[in-house]
């Protein structure tokens, strides 16, 4: 059976993700920071190995790489879901709050695919998918810290890619349009509006579309799929 880590898995995105895997056959664990009772209830539900650790924090994800090892073993694939949006306009913005986006979207994916990739080198065999976004990729009102950080996601992807290809093992990413749960709970309405004007589908995307492409990629079906970014927001 085959085994996956996803990073922030307790959020919308990323609970739709456990239970897709596991559904799919997939073993399961997932990591978790603040949402202790809501990892709980999806740990139970699916029976997945939920372990808390605060993916910003090396030694953190030190421990639980060590501790994922111990009771998991290696996964098979690792799924960079971890992140966070913003509302602060550029003219407001703090260094500090740029280097929270970047910590939070940029510094968490380096440090849990650091710790984890190379037990997937000495096996010499592994899947990483890194969920980007299509704010780093369309002209669209949205942060300039998050589409920044997750347009950092794409080009990480394409340089971890050629680095580890030798190992064989596959990296992609994937860049979501709107959902309608996650971090899209929070655009504007107006913005809401504007992106269904133009978006082929004419409705926001849901979770559980995100994860079926997820699994794709973890699998053995997507062997000829690398260092790709592949959209999936309905037509914009």
């Amino acid at each position: 059976m085959k085994s996956v880590f996803v990073t922030g898995g307790s959020g919308a995105l990323g609970s739709a993700i456990v239970r897709k895997m596991t559904a799919c056959g997939w073993r399961v664990a997932f990591c978790f920071n603040r949402s202790a009772e809501r990892a709980q209830a999806l740990a139970a539900e699916t029976g997945a190995f939920a372990v808390q650790a605060n993916l910003e924090d090396e030694a953190a994800v030190t421990a639980m790489a060590e501790k994922l090892e111990a009771e998991f073993g290696v996964p098979d694939a690792l799924v960079n879901n971890a992140g966070k949006t913003g509302i602060m306009p550029f003219a407001l913005l703090e260094a500090e709050d740029w280097d929270a986006a970047m910590s939070v979207n940029l510094k968490s994916m380096f440090l849990a695919t650091h710790a984890l990739i190379r037990g997937m080198i000495r096996r010499r065999n592994g899947v990483i998918v890194n969920m980007s976004s299509i704010a780093g990729q369309r002209v669209l009102g949205v942060p300039v810290t998050y589409a920044t950080s997750k347009a950092g996601v794409a080009g990480f992807t394409l340089a971890l890619a050629r680095e580890v290809a030798a190992y064989n093992i596959r990296v992609n990413a994937i860049a979501p349009g709107m959902l309608d749960d996650g971090v899209s709970v929070n655009v504007p309405e107006q913005e809401k509006r504007e992106y269904l004007r133009y978006c082929l589908a004419g409705r926001p995307g849901r979770c559980d579309e995100v994860a079926d492409l997820v699994e794709f990629l973890c699998g053995e079906r997507s062997s000829y799929i690398n260092a790709q970014l592949i959209h999936i927001n309905g037509g914009i």
